[in-house]
């Protein structure tokens, strides 16, 4: 049988420092991702994400198994060996993103890892 525990505030055992359930369900990661971008594709761990798209070298999609609320949400993003990263594209349910190396050329990177922050749908 399922329980649920119901809480406005979490404190520490001295409860000294306290938090409130609504700042720990809004800073926490919704989405994150590592993925091996080269050759064949491949998350190799994550969290709200399904089967990744690759659209050629140094571009990818990582897709949401839950939306996000809006495509109005926080990212952070990055390659191994890049110097330009950036996000392509949002939607809520999808980020598109690159991955470029020293002379601005796409590059596939071994290490490719996103975090999202917003509001689920």
């Amino acid at each position: 049988m399922a329980s649920i525990l119901r809480v406005n505030t979490l404190t520490d055992a001295s409860s000294n420092n306290s938090t409130a359930m609504s700042t720990i369900n809004q800073g926490t990661a919704k989405s994150w991702a590592y993925l091996n971008g080269q050759g064949t594709i491949a998350l190799q761990d994550s969290f709200n994400n399904s089967s990744p798209t690759d659209h050629g070298t140094g571009e990818y999609t990582f897709n949401f198994t839950s939306n996000m609320g809006n495509a109005v949400y926080s990212s952070k993003f990055s390659g191994i060996s890049q110097t330009n990263t950036g996000a392509n594209g949002t939607t809520t349910s999808s980020i598109r993103v690159r991955v470029r190396d020293g002379s601005n050329s796409n590059y596939d990177s071994q290490q490719v890892m996103t975090g999202i922050h917003g509001d689920l749908a």
